[in-house]
């Protein structure tokens, strides 16, 4: 049994080989079951956060976002998680993972697609025994930089989880959204007006900012919500652009959960009505910037001594 509590890359192998029959398992069971697999104590079971989570829940945590993230889990439903085809090869030609590197560098010689190894598994040669690596030693980044780069992945697992749900939601949610985040950004002014047009007769502006009591400047917008994978062309903006033409306006917004083309954002730049191109990821980084469908889940104060006190 483990003297101490493995980092959270160390749970990345034991996920995997509870999961390894390819059955659906709650999120709540694989906490236990990846637990019970490496032989947590129950003292160590009931260590906390200073959030006042479990601390092995959230080491637990971070490897299904992870092992989701590089599709070696899906998630056919909330909560609720299966083992790919790729999370099983991975399985057993890497039975002791120790580094996401080592799960990248076999993943992209196999393809996450693919199902065939390619390569010689005596390159990803291993320790026989899964041993744990003290947290000390789990990174080379000073403690100040760990925090940062803690916050950064939470942040990505959030943009990701957020572009998801707006995808998932009917468009005139997500037209909404984009609403209240122009005003969370402060476009609407201290005496202005947003809201979103009609849904049927929109003219291909889905959203008016009033940045000031009188209207006499506004901001249009126009929100598309498609796959996340999909690509927003010339088209697309020149049809916006048409309708702010119509409007006699000089500048908008257009707001996807998308990507665009570089004919797009080439025809953004050059014609003389201002557009402005938002596309999915900084979409998602302006929603959590902004707290727009997020909420603050903890705080922390970073001190650092105060020399004029001791002056």
């Amino acid at each position: 049994m483990n003297s101490e509590m493995p980092i959270w890359t160390g749970f990345l192998s034991p996920v995997l080989e509870v999961m390894k029959d390819g059955s659906v398992y709650a999120r709540s069971e694989i906490y236990e079951l990846a637990a019970n697999h490496v032989g947590l104590t129950a003292e160590q079971k009931l260590e906390m956060l200073g959030s006042g989570g479990a601390r092995y829940k959230n080491r637990i945590g971070w490897a299904i976002n992870y092992l989701r993230k590089v599709h070696a889990l899906s998630r056919p439903s909330r909560g609720n998680y299966v083992a790919t085809p790729g999370g099983q090869l991975l399985n057993q030609n890497l039975p002791h993972i120790r580094t996401e590197a080592h799960v990248e560098k076999f993943l992209a010689e196999v393809g996450v697609q693919g199902l065939t190894p390619s390569t010689d598994r005596s390159s990803y040669s291993t320790p026989a025994q899964p041993d744990s690596v003290p947290a000390s030693q789990a990174s080379e980044l000073d403690p100040y930089e760990q925090v940062q780069t803690g916050v950064e992945r939470i942040h990505t697992d959030v943009a990701d989880d957020l572009l998801n749900r707006l995808h998932q939601n009917k468009p005139d949610f997500f037209e909404q959204t984009v609403v209240d985040l122009v005003v969370a950004m402060g476009y609407a002014g201290a005496d202005g007006v947003a809201a979103r047009t009609q849904l049927t007769n929109d003219g291909g502006i889905d959203g008016v900012i009033d940045q000031d009591a009188l209207g006499l400047n506004r901001v249009y917008i126009q929100a598309k919500r498609y796959a996340l994978d999909s690509t927003v062309s010339r088209p697309d903006i020149q049809g916006f652009v048409g309708a702010l033409h119509g409007v006699q306006a000089d500048r908008g917004l257009f707001i996807t959960t998308a990507k665009y083309s570089g004919g797009a954002t080439t025809y953004a730049e050059s014609v003389n009505t201002r557009v402005i191109l938002i596309d999915g990821p900084r979409l998602a980084n302006l929603m959590i910037r902004y707290g727009v469908g997020v909420q603050i889940q903890q705080t922390i104060n970073i001190v650092k001594l105060d020399e004029d006190y001791f002056e």
